[in-house]
């Protein structure tokens, strides 16, 4: 079965990837990366056919360059600093510094090794191609799609019924049933709700293709990165993330996310100058409503009203949860989500649950511990514990408790 190129344009990815380059670029451009692939379903199995595939596709991907009416987009982006743009008229993905493997069983490997300033973009493309590739190949793929529509016309009857209320941004790109789906979706979502629900879309090419705000800030490999700098001690990689990213874009980016090394240990470098500095905040694991009152509080003890800043909910989220959590804070901060999966991938199909993390940064391992025990993610179990003893020893030391 052979499909159609799943990647046809460099801007088909979360904007916060371009965000996150041009930092990396600026600062740390010395640092290697190597990110590694996991599906997290239990049986899934990818067959030869697909594995094909999917390495096809990667070499279409990497045939891809910026056009210009696509660099033009990106200038006008307000934050998008116009050398970071020249860079990105030379620059294009290369297929060398991706590798992916097949097992007897069906496994898949892909390990992508380079400057973390060019290995980054890879994880988003890569997801998109082989979530598109497993659907197409595993399944009735117009059965998906009839599936898809009946779905999202069902969420767009609730939100024009006044049972939704609340505004998110569309996060979905990286785990959408296809391309074809993901521009059918947006487009009915722009133009069938009333009340004007969608805010813009996480996807960089559909938010040009259909006049949408391009929406994110960064994710939690940007502060993993800090882990592989020598100088930077373990349990203060909050402190020099949030002060590179401020120093890049000046405030003019700026929601901050709390969990890579837990929200507790994020809140004591979320000083008065951060708190000032970023707009807001987004939370990705835990409980939701315990992460809200606890970072509406940090705010008061700043003498800062919270409902001057933003809540971003982003942590697998459908429709019924987000308003329930709207409900709950909406006279208490700003509030807005990210909603994903259930926007470009809920068919009768279970999605999968697929990543590409970044584990070592020049050859050291890194890791993210997250406010959810499951959500840690790390290849070296003994670093992951002596990054967890890093973060207990810094919370301990700094309530005046003695370890014991």
């Amino acid at each position: 079965m052979k499909l159609q190129p799943i990647i046809q344009s460099l801007l088909d990815i979360d904007l916060y990837k371009f965000n996150m380059q041009a930092v990396m670029l600026s600062h740390h451009p010395d640092l290697i990366g190597e990110y590694c692939f996991k599906c997290r379903n239990e049986g899934v199995r990818f067959t030869p056919e697909m594995f094909s595939e999917i390495n096809e596709q990667i070499s279409h991907l990497c045939s891809l360059t910026f056009r210009e009416e696509e660099l033009d987009y990106l200038r006008s982006i307000r934050f998008m600093k116009p050398a970071y743009v020249e860079f990105m008229r030379l620059w294009r993905p290369l297929q060398n510094y991706v590798e992916t493997k097949l097992s007897p069983e069906g496994e898949l490997t892909i390990n992508i090794t380079g400057p973390m300033y060019i290995a980054t973009l890879f994880e988003i493309y890569l997801l998109e191609i082989v979530n598109e590739v497993y659907f197409r190949m595993q399944y009735d793929y117009e059965e998906l799609l009839k599936s898809a529509r009946e779905k999202l016309d069902a969420k767009i009857d609730a939100f024009n019924s006044g049972k939704y209320t609340f505004k998110f941004a569309e996060f979905g790109c990286r785990r959408r049933l296809s391309r074809e789906w993901m521009d059918e979706a947006v487009l009915k979502l722009r133009d069938r709700l009333k009340g004007g629900n969608m805010v813009g879309t996480s996807d960089v090419y559909f938010a040009m293709k259909y006049g949408l705000t391009p929406v994110g800030t960064y994710a939690h490999e940007f502060v993993q990165m800090y882990q592989g700098i020598d100088s930077i001690p373990l349990a203060y990689t909050n402190h020099y993330a949030m002060e590179d990213w401020y120093d890049y874009y000046r405030g003019d980016n700026g929601t901050a996310l709390t969990d890579t090394v837990t929200t507790d240990l994020f809140l004591k470098d979320f000083n008065r100058a951060m708190v000032n500095n970023y707009t807001g905040v987004r939370h990705d694991s835990g409980d939701p409503y315990e992460w809200g009152a606890k970072i509406i509080e940090h705010y008061k003890k700043y003498g800062v009203d919270p409902r001057t800043k933003l809540l971003l909910f982003s942590d697998s989220l459908d429709f019924d949860r987000a308003q329930n959590l709207y409900d709950h804070f909406k006279d208490k901060a700003k509030v807005s989500f990210g909603i994903g999966t259930f926007v470009t991938n809920d068919t009768f199909a279970t999605p999968l649950n697929i990543v590409i993390k970044l584990q070592y940064v020049n050859g050291r391992p890194v890791a993210k511990l997250s406010d959810a025990p499951g959500k840690a993610m790390s290849q070296d179990g003994e670093y992951l514990d002596y990054l967890k003893h890093a973060v207990e020893f810094r919370l301990e030391r700094e309530r005046g408790n003695r370890l014991e």
